[in-house]
């Protein structure tokens, strides 16, 4: 079982912030698909980023997380939303004090319930090539597609895009774009993999 941690990768959260949540502020319902969600820091990292910027209209936010999970392990863990005090000692100490607290188990804690409500777990296989769901305004996948050959690769991220209702991408920094869907999404800024959805 692969280690992770809250708050790991905060180029991308912070860019979800600053480009992703002004836009979907607008809409009524937000639907995000966090594809290969392990035991859930990713997508609770997400959704206390969701409930620091957009204030009540978080409540109409719905984080789909999905993982293969061979441990059969995650659903579990997730719906709990209990973590050991490793995976959440880097969370800065204003967000951990308002968003968790102690559980019954010695050194470890669970996060609020606003947020657990908001992210919603399935089993999933990426390579069965069948979306969560459709009309998503955010599609959030780090750290499978280097998993895959690239035909995969491309087979996948043009699923992700015809699951979105415009909206976003935002993979891991070692993911290029490959050239074949180069008119399918567009940087949102340089040097970083979080992409738009074009046609």
């Amino acid at each position: 079982m692969a280690f992770t941690y809250f708050f790991r990768d905060m180029q991308t959260l912070e860019m979800i912030r600053d480009y992703v949540i002004p836009e979907l502020r607008s809409r009524r319902y937000i639907h995000i698909w966090d594809a290969g969600c392990a035991m859930g820091p990713e997508p609770y990292s997400l959704a206390i980023v969701l409930r620091e910027n957009m204030g009540m209209i978080f409540r109409n936010v719905k984080i789909h997380a999905t993982d293969i999970d061979n441990s059969n392990l995650f659903g579990d863990i997730i719906k709990e939303g209990i973590y050991p005090r490793e995976m959440v000692q880097r969370i800065p100490k204003p967000i951990f004090e308002k968003y968790f607290s102690p559980a019954d188990e010695p050194d470890h804690y669970q996060i609020a319930d606003e947020i657990r409500r908001s992210v919603e777990y399935t089993k999933h296989n990426l390579l069965d090539m069948k979306p969560v769901r459709t009309g998503l305004n955010l599609v959030l996948c780090k750290n499978v597609l280097l998993h895959f050959n690239e035909a995969e690769r491309v087979e996948v991220m043009q699923m992700f895009h015809d699951s979105l209702d415009g909206g976003y991408f935002a993979t891991e920094q070692t993911q290029k774009m490959p050239g074949i869907l180069q008119d399918h999404f567009e940087p949102v800024v340089p040097n970083a993999q979080l992409y738009r959805k074009l046609n």
